[in-house]
């Protein structure tokens, strides 16, 4: 059902437009001023936006511009209640879809609602004639895999290359990194994206439980593979299971052939465990086909504030909206500077915790936690940036301005090699 976020201060208007707006088969959502209609946007995703322009603390141009600056693909209809030429041109040419004077008639109303859900599809049917992609998977690659890194960029890419296809998929990577999402978004690609997803973590369960949900009688498939027919087959940490256990589920997939997507996800070294004897090798090749490795938080620091930003808006905080909150420069370079054995998880944790215990809009390094902040508790320059010594150094200089002995001692060269 396509939805319409409606922002206005008089709650009568909610009531009139929700009325009127329903029965024609649209979702109605609501907000009374521009801030708590970014956050409820940014949240949620609306089709369409239906504001007023007459409204404090935050105007309907103001706030335009503001969805429009975080996502130009909003589709906005401006409410005005003034006879102003002027007020309407302002409007389209911030990129408002459509402006209504009030009072409107209810078939004007819903003629222009319309008339933008259709603007809406099409833009998405476009966007995604560009990138070959069926529109649903275009979409949630955008909203769920931030960042404009090199890495991130490669990462999609290859999600892209891999939609089409139902090849066994592996994905590698640390913890935290967002094996589990990127799974998730090739399950909903394509054609399957309404099918089962069934998720198997490999570290959690008994050999009983896999053998009755993985291998089933005489080799047909347990009661996991089943559910997952005509979807997508999750193992998690496949290489938890025994190898007797591998060596019989490479029998079911010879069996069973396509009949679902198996995606594995890993932090381990699969190939380096199969040429010890110790993960079985027709496994190996069958899952390891297409392996994607995801990239550390340490290799994408520049997504690093993108990713701040995405995580505040995840989380809560008693005194007031945390879309306020905000991270100074010194603090944003603290944490480019972590090298983040967590990752995502990691940072969100951080980041989630600050939020909801802030009694301060602009969250400086101070409050950052100590482990972040503390220099001796960062890697050492070859664990850290191999290979970006410049950076690394930069980093440690401007956290050591005063102290020439300390950055010495952190870098590990003699304090007169320090400009």
């Amino acid at each position: 059902m396509p939805s319409v976020l409606i922002v206005d201060d008089l709650l009568s208007i909610h009531e009139m437009l929700e009325a009127v707006i329903q029965p024609t088969g649209f979702s109605t959502a609501f907000a009374t001023d521009g801030e708590k209609a970014i956050v409820r946007y940014k949240a949620e995703r609306y089709d369409l936006v239906l504001a007023d322009i007459d409204m404090k603390p935050m105007d309907g141009i103001t706030l335009l511009k503001q969805l429009k600056l975080y996502d130009p693909g909003a589709v906005i209809i401006i409410m005005t209640a003034y006879a102003s030429t002027d007020s309407a041109v302002q409007a389209l040419k911030y990129g408002a879809f459509d402006y209504l004077q009030k009072p409107f008639r209810v078939d004007e109303l819903i003629a222009t609602l319309k008339r933008g859900l259709e603007f809406k599809q099409f833009q998405a049917e476009r966007a995604n004639a560009e990138a070959g992609l069926p529109a649903a998977y275009a979409i949630d690659v955008e909203s769920r895999l931030i960042g404009q890194s090199p890495a991130i960029k490669k990462l999609v890419q290859q999600i892209k290359k891999l939609s089409s296809v139902r090849t066994p998929v592996l994905l590698a990577g640390e913890a935290g990194t967002g094996k589990k999402t990127v799974a998730e978004l090739l399950h909903g690609a394509g054609k399957g994206g309404d099918a089962p997803f069934v998720k198997i973590d490999c570290a959690l369960s008994s050999e009983e439980n896999f053998r009755d949900g993985l291998l089933g009688q005489n080799g047909s498939g347990g009661t996991w593979v089943l559910q997952a027919k005509g979807g997508t087959l999750l193992l998690q940490h496949p290489q938890c299971l025994s190898l007797p256990m591998q060596r019989e589920f490479v029998s079911v997939l010879r069996n069973i052939g396509q009949s679902f997507r198996l995606i594995c996800t890993t932090g381990e070294d699969l190939e380096k465990l199969t040429d010890e004897g110790k993960f079985h090798d027709e496994l190996f090749y069958r899952v390891a086909s297409l392996p994607v490795v995801l990239p550390p938080l340490r290799e994408r620091t520049k997504d690093i504030p993108l990713l701040v930003k995405h995580f505040i808006t995840k989380a809560t905080n008693p005194f007031f909206d945390t879309h306020l909150i905000e991270f100074s420069e010194d603090a944003l370079a603290t944490f480019s500077s972590y090298h983040w054995p967590g990752n995502l998880s990691e940072l969100n944790q951080v980041v989630s915790k600050i939020a909801a215990t802030t009694e301060a809009r602009v969250v400086t390094s101070q409050q950052l936690p100590l482990r972040l902040r503390e220099v001796k508790n960062w890697p050492s320059l070859e664990e850290y940036l191999a290979g970006q010594r410049k950076q690394y150094t930069d980093l440690v200089l401007r956290a050591c301005t005063d102290d020439r002995e300390k950055a010495a001692k952190v870098l590990g060269v003699d304090p007169g090699q320090i400009e």
